[in-house]
């Protein structure tokens, strides 16, 4: 043991140099930065099934899978359109969801995003207008991102909903404060 610690003593200790961070996560580190910089904390999403055939909702359950990882960005989905920043409506908007998507839409407190995923949420699905469809997600509310895809990839959402978080940024130089008095950065 002495002869053990006497070694250590002379030589030091010798050690590999800490490796690089892998570059996937550099990627996540830099987003949850700009979603906690943009906000201030976690962006929660609404999902709002409009009249899609559900491709659509795969495709955004995928993001919660271990390999998008979306909450390790800072975004989470929640039940309630009360606790959301942000409604990603897909499919085209049916005539009996048409009221349940404004009054959600209201039910969500300002600042709001709306993302529109799908061609059909676009206005450009093999649905369109009919008697049964609206259409379009902006004939019922305003939209600040389309995400097109026929369904849209979990990597297309994704990035829809990072350029509404760019979209929703204040501009650099206006720093709003928060509630403990403590500029927001």
């Amino acid at each position: 043991m002495f002869q053990t610690l006497r070694q250590i003593a002379r030589i030091g200790i010798k050690t590999e140099a800490k490796p690089a961070p892998a570059n996937e996560d550099v990627v996540a580190a830099r987003l949850q930065e700009e979603v906690l910089r943009v906000l201030g904390r976690a962006l929660t999403i609404r999902h709002v099934d409009a009249g899609s055939c559900n491709a659509c909702e795969l495709e955004a359950h995928a993001l919660t899978n271990p390999s998008y990882n979306i909450e390790g960005l800072g975004i989470r989905f929640v039940a309630s359109p009360r606790h959301a920043d942000a409604l990603l409506v897909t499919g085209p908007v049916t005539k009996h969801m048409a009221i349940a998507l404004k009054r959600t839409y209201d039910a969500t407190p300002e600042p709001k995003l709306v993302i529109a995923a799908g061609e059909c949420a676009c206005g450009r699905g093999i649905f369109g207008e009919g008697y049964a469809t609206i259409g379009a997600v902006s004939k019922i509310l305003p939209v600040d991102v389309t995400i097109p895809g026929c369904p849209p990839s979990p990597t297309a959402l994704l990035r829809g909903i990072l350029a509404a978080i760019s979209r929703a940024a204040p501009p650099p130089d206006r720093v709003e404060p928060r509630l403990g008095g403590e500029p927001a950065v």
